[in-house]
């Protein structure tokens, strides 16, 4: 005996049980790579080449007796040590809440009602609702099924679908593979119907866990930014070796090849390989990308694939779906046609709808799904529910027998029905007017009445569908609709309100240079009213999905320069708008939320799954995933994918410019037999203690630049360390260099002949530099004194601490007698704030005069 499951009434588990069962079990996951610990991070730290370097000097002060100072570095080493950590813990933070969100959704119902929850909180006994496109989130068994056929390739290899229908008695589950089973197992996908499922295993108790395969997650590939700076690096890292060998070599022959200077010499040679490692390069792209996303989930936006936070920058098309993403897709009916008559609804009374709209809309109803969706079936039940109840046009005792599902070469579909009484089942058909006009085998004066018909209501902006009847003798039930004989009955004109938002993010694109083109299954009638409604460009041009199919390849990549609607559209034929566009060299996001959009979002450079309404193939075939179907969610995950893109500059560049004086003032005093090493490892450790926080956390957090939607999008092919960018980098390195060089020189002239006295002058100089140097990168169009206008808390932390620091180093004897200095008088150090800060007055002067520098 099957099971009899009614889903009207179904009341699945409880809250309170379903939370005791996940505490019992667990959650509905299988375990994905181990989270770092902290010890673990603190081993990769260890292993890096600046923490070596580091050991290495203490371990030369130690041999050489000066254990104040080994100590002291070694001291140092662990604060740098516990920045990382923090550094790195804050990221793994931001992507375990990314994997939160990136955990498959799943429909149940608990307490009476159907809700979506995390498939991570499915637990035994919860009753699962499957449609196509959807993963099923753990082994259950199907209660009630409509002809369901699934995937399950991933447990058995076998690619051909399997049936599915419900089961007898209680059964126990069995293993996967084999037609006309009941049981669903967690991973396998719906490939055609829906159906009900109760639980029966979750998490390493299914199928899937035992095999041990972990499907989900986001992918942690390398961008090509990583890429790039990956290669620079290592560039840069033989560069700084070489110096060191020089620098260790020149040192000691240069001061007498005496036991000292080897000694001297390699400590200068490791200050050479320290201040020029670029060891932060990496950790910021690493931070920068993982933060960054995680910042874009707060909008509701997720990152499956961070390459796509890189190109989102670049992005110069827009495809998005009408329905649910410019509109609201809140369906209802306004206006029915029926026997040569049309009647307004959305303002009639319940129970007024006038006798002769009863037919088509009682048909229309057998048409639509018992328990509905999708958005249109949805509002069309209502309207039934509002003025049919209490007519014989309402049919709770009908039983489903057929569905004739909706396909691409025939857009509608057929309900097919027994009633109690009757001996002939009834055939309920809607679908699109020319399919339903195929159906009913309308001749041409026919189809001519009703396309101009269609065209009316089309042009109000209604999406328009077309109601037809049919009688079939049970013996006689063909395999497909065509052969059923219809009757037209009318059409249904449905309204989706526009999203209140979205006129103002489409001209936010336009202003950023992005088209936007809109893409519907509606009417092209119905499409040029909405675009109007919204703003389009070009709404009078459209190409249709029959106009489609007949271009060529060139022939489409010409016309869609200035076509912004394409209408009549099935999913299958977006792969041929993204391959168009990709033809003439534009940057391609495409939205999509169903199985045969996946093509299409894998194709384009951005693929954006709907969240909400999305199915699960959709999202996994995409690089992000919009927790809310809006347009204005993409508009302004653009405008985080350029504000990240341009804080990653700002963060290079000043990297690059921090360096050229550290390398600088490593490098010189080896070639002059009577200067003194101007920094020691000491010194470049206290410079991390700034650079560090500043690379991963001020430029960070910086806001997005005011003109950031108002310039044209990125080009593709534009390096991070293109020659213009880093060269304006090296010169601001150079500057400060310079001022710090002629310091020293000053510093002699003025009488300051002790050596660290003249360190500690050179010393002080080169931090307020380097704060001088944050402070001007943090915007390459504006002032220091305008950007003070923009908050960033992270700033003053730094720059306080660092303050904090250099006074204490230069005030407290023993600190000052560790770093090698002199004392100075207020008169010394004020002037060494000043000439920081005129270090890089140049660089001010260039955003003042507004001269476009990148």
């Amino acid at each position: 005996m099957a099971i009899t499951f009614d889903i009207q009434n179904a009341s699945g588990l409880t809250q309170n049980c379903a939370a005791e069962r996940l505490q019992e079990d667990g959650y509905n996951e299988l375990p994905s790579s181990r989270q770092r610990t902290i010890l673990t991070i603190a081993l990769e730290v260890v292993r890096e080449p600046m923490f070596l370097l580091l050991v290495a000097c203490g371990v030369l002060y130690m041999l050489t007796g000066e254990l104040t100072d080994a100590l002291m570095l070694l001291g140092f080493v662990f604060v740098v040590m516990g920045i990382t950590i923090v550094q790195e813990r804050r990221t793994e933070r931001a992507l375990e809440a990314l994997k939160d969100l990136s955990s498959p959704r799943a429909l149940v119902i608990r307490d009476g009602k159907q809700m979506r929850i995390a498939g991570r909180d499915i637990v035994r006994g919860d009753i699962v609702l499957v449609s196509e496109g959807d993963r099923v989130p753990a082994d259950a068994v199907l209660l009630q099924g409509i002809n369901l056929s699934i995937d399950e390739s991933l447990l058995t290899g076998e690619s051909v679908p399997v049936r599915k229908v419900p089961g007898t008695g209680s059964p126990e589950m069995g293993p996967p593979g084999g037609d006309d089973l009941p049981f669903l197992f967690s991973g396998t996908l719906i490939t055609s119907g829906q159906g009900a499922a109760e639980v029966q295993r979750t998490g390493m108790r299914t199928e899937l866990g035992k095999i041990g395969k972990a499907i989900h997650g986001i992918e942690s590939e390398q961008t090509l930014l990583q890429k790039e700076t990956g290669k620079l690096v290592r560039y840069l890292a033989a560069v700084g070796l070489t110096l060191c060998v020089i620098v260790v070599v020149a040192f000691a022959l240069s001061r007498g090849n005496t036991a000292a200077s080897w000694e001297q010499g390699f400590l200068a040679g490791i200050t050479m390989a320290m201040a020029t490692l670029p060891e932060e390069l990496p950790v910021v792209l690493t931070i920068f990308l993982a933060l960054g996303a995680w910042r874009m989930s707060r909008h509701r936006v997720l990152t499956r694939r961070m390459p796509a936070i890189e190109t989102l920058g670049a992005a110069t098309v827009l495809c998005v779906d009408k329905t649910g993403t410019l509109t609201l897709n809140q369906m209802s009916v306004q206006q029915l046609f029926s026997e040569g008559g049309d009647v307004e609804v959305a303002g009639q009374a319940d129970g007024t709808l006038p006798e002769k709209y009863h037919r088509t809309l009682e048909f229309a109803v057998l048409a639509s799904k018992q328990d509905p969706f999708d958005p249109m079936e949805k509002a069309i039940r209502q309207l039934g529910d509002r003025h049919l109840t209490g007519t014989e046009h309402l049919h709770a005792t009908w039983t489903l027998v057929r569905e004739y599902p909706l396909s691409p070469e025939l857009l509608a579909l057929s309900h097919v029905w027994q009633s109690p009484s009757g001996a002939d089942y009834v055939v309920a058909a809607k679908g699109a007017p020319e399919a339903i006009a195929d159906l009913c085998h309308l001749d041409a004066p026919q189809n001519e009445k009703l396309a101009g018909n269609v065209t009316a209501m089309a042009g109000r902006g209604l999406r328009v569908l077309a109601v037809a009847e049919g009688r079939v003798k049970p013996t006689e039930l063909p395999s497909g609709q065509h052969d059923v004989h219809f009757k037209f009955l009318g059409l249904v004109g449905l309204a989706d309100p526009v999203r209140p938002e979205v006129t103002a993010a489409i001209q936010e694109c336009y202003r950023a240079g992005v088209r936007v083109i809109m893409i519907t299954g509606d009417y092209p009638v119905t499409a040029q009213s909405i675009g109007r409604q919204i703003g389009l460009n070009c709404p009078e041009s459209v190409i249709s999905g029959p106009e489609l199919n007949k271009m060529s390849e060139q022939e489409l990549a010409e016309r869609i320069r200035v076509v912004n609607i394409f209408a009549r559209v099935v999913p299958e034929q977006k792969l041929q708008i993204v391959n168009a566009l990709k033809a003439n060299r534009e940057v391609v996001a495409m939205t999509g939320d169903g199985v045969n959009d996946a093509p299409a979002l894998k194709a384009a450079h951005i693929g954006i799954a709907m969240g909400g309404r999305g199915t699960d193939v959709a999202r996994e075939a995409s690089a992000l995933v919009l927790l809310q179907d809006d347009f204005a969610s993409i508009v302004q995950a653009v405008k985080m994918g350029r504000r990240i893109f341009d804080n990653i500059k700002k963060a290079v560049s000043y990297i690059f410019a921090v360096h050229v004086p550290i390398a600088g003032l490593s490098m010189v005093p080896v070639f002059f037999s009577d200067w003194p090493l101007l920094l020691l490892p000491i010194h470049v450790v206290f410079l991390e203690l700034i650079i560090d926080p500043a690379c991963s956390v001020i430029f960070e957090a910086e806001d997005a630049e005011p003109n950031t939607m108002n310039r044209p999008p990125r080009n593709p092919t534009e390096r991070l360390f293109n020659l213009r960018s880093v060269g304006l980098s090296l010169l601001q390195g150079a500057s400060v260099l310079a001022v710090l060089l002629a310091v020293y020189w000053a510093a002699g002239l003025l009488g300051h002949a002790e050596d660290g006295t003249r360190r500690a002058l050179v010393f002080t100089t080169l931090v307020v530099a380097n704060i001088s140097l944050i402070l001007t990168n943090r915007s390459w169009s504006r002032t220091i004194l305008s950007m003070f206008k923009e908050p960033n808390a992270a700033l003053w932390w730094v720059v306080g601490g660092a303050a904090v620091m250099l006074t204490i180093v230069l005030n407290v004897p023993f600190v000052r007698e560790l770093f090698h200095f002199k004392q100075l008088h207020v008169v010394d150090v004020a002037i060494c704030i000043a000439v920081g800060i005129v270090s890089i007055l140049w660089f001010e002067a260039i955003k003042a005069l507004e001269i476009k520098l990148a």
